[in-house]
């Protein structure tokens, strides 16, 4: 019974806010994630990544924002440089201010956006013109060399 609510307008499921007007990220979940300190170390920076990681579908573009520290996870290649200082800035102010999403409706159409540019792509899944999640990915390797119509 200590885990049952009834009657609330909204409840917290897996950290994330479930209410009438839809989905939203747990306050408390994204402070620690805007107070983060600077990584100094690998170690810093993967565990930045993986709690940050947890709300990527309310990061529109993500993969591109991360690219230059997801770079940085690479043998050898943690030099923490001006791309990665104003990536980490945009991840945590983009965080604070996440989007509500709309829960799904599968009596009514989907509508599906997507970009890529020559480091990323970009999915939006909308109803209504309001978006449902987000997801993106950075291009590495061979991905890299695949033409704009293949990305």
């Amino acid at each position: 019974m200590s885990k049952c609510k009834f009657g609330v307008h909204e409840i917290e499921y897996l950290g994330h806010i479930i209410s009438g007007n839809g989905v939203q990220t747990n306050v408390a979940k994204t402070i620690a994630m805007v107070q983060w300190p600077v990584p100094k170390t690998l170690k810093s920076l993967r565990g930045f990544l993986g709690l940050i990681d947890y709300y990527r579908k309310f990061i529109r573009g993500y993969g591109s924002i991360g690219a230059p520290l997801t770079e940085l996870l690479m043998k050898k290649s943690f030099c923490w440089s001006d791309k990665a200082v104003s990536a980490f800035e945009l991840l945590k102010a983009v965080v604070s201010n996440p989007p509500v999403f709309t829960l799904p409706d599968f009596t009514k159409v989907f509508t599906i956006e997507c970009d890529a540019s020559g480091v990323g792509l970009g999915v939006v899944l909308m109803q209504d013109s309001q978006p449902i999640a987000f997801y993106s990915k950075a291009f590495k390797g061979k991905e890299l060399l695949l033409s704009t119509y293949e990305k």
